[in-house]
């Protein structure tokens, strides 16, 4: 598990000033209740934020805080547990080799097993933050991020296996924390019952992420976005087939297993440290009992 190099990503990003890079790394050794995180983590802070210093501090430390907190998504991330290894079976999370004109990076998520009974929304979620972790580490930061959300294959059954509230912490996670600049979030391969699935995500989507959330009823749409010839060949494409790709990732992971494992601890806070009031999950997600559970039949 190597970082990228921090000097190729400064000379194709010149608007980032090193020197304020700086303060804010030393901004970050100087927090009691934080870990002591790299440059090149803490850059993809500084760049998402689009170099601003204080945006840059609050998202970082909601960023830890939920990472700390959110132990469904974020802890025990040992590849070779059992439900992190059924995860591995059951989905393929492919981040593609190449980028779109724009020097965008695109990550599908699609079923491998489509039997709903093997579908745990949880530990996929888990193994979805787990690839996109390393993904990042080791690609360094780039003008933007697109999430693609294959669902074929997707069935009634898997919709009644994803918990609201497990998607309000994915959905919050993913927009007031998340170290990136989302570009695109596409679902394609749609199903008829695609309203139950934006049914439990609309409540918890703010218009910026509405602004970039996009349905598509044919690939040839998509193909508008994100170039063809870039995808795997399941689609057409140039890339080797999702299989191969998420068993070529899934040996990186295992090869990364102790690097993630300290990456873990790395990426939270000590809440005893923290200078002023303590947070909990409740600070960040509200009371779990006020969600129903959404009525698909």
């Amino acid at each position: 598990m190597k970082p990228a190099d921090l000097n190729e990503q400064y000379a194709r990003f010149p608007e980032i000033s090193r020197d304020e890079m700086q303060k804010f790394v030393n901004w970050i050794r100087a927090q009691p209740h934080m870990q002591n995180l790299l440059e090149e983590e803490a850059l993809h802070f500084f760049h998402a934020c689009k170099n601003s210093m204080e945006m840059s501090k609050q998202v970082l430390d909601t960023n830890l805080t939920v990472r700390t907190h959110c132990d469904d998504f974020f802890t025990n991330l040992d590849c070779e547990r059992p439900e992190l290894q059924r995860a591995m079976r059951t989905v393929s999370i492919c981040p593609l080799p190449q980028t779109t004109s724009d020097g965008y990076r695109v990550i599908i998520g699609k079923l491998a097993d489509t039997n709903a009974s093997n579908f745990n929304f949880v530990d996929v979620m888990k193994l979805y933050c787990l690839i996109f972790d390393l993904w990042m580490y080791e690609d360094g930061i780039r003008p933007g991020h697109i999430i693609v959300i294959d669902l074929k294959g997707v069935t009634l059954g898997h919709v009644a296996r994803i918990g609201i509230f497990q998607m309000k912490k994915f959905l919050f996670y993913l927009q007031e924390a998340a170290a990136i600049r989302l570009i695109g979030f596409h679902f394609i391969n749609i199903v008829p019952f695609m309203d139950k699935i934006l049914g439990l995500m609309t409540p918890f989507m703010k218009k910026e992420l509405t602004s970039i959330l996009y349905v598509h009823s044919n690939l040839e749409d998509f193909f508008k976005h994100v170039p063809q010839s870039i995808l795997p060949k399941d689609y057409g494409g140039q890339e080797p087939e999702c299989i191969e790709m998420r068993e070529t990732f899934h040996r990186k992971l295992k090869d990364s297993r102790a690097d993630m494992m300290e990456f873990e601890k790395r990426h939270q806070v000590n809440e005893k440290l923290r200078p002023g009031k303590a947070k909990n999950a409740s600070d960040l997600f509200g009371i779990q009992g006020n969600f129903k559970k959404l009525d698909i039949d």
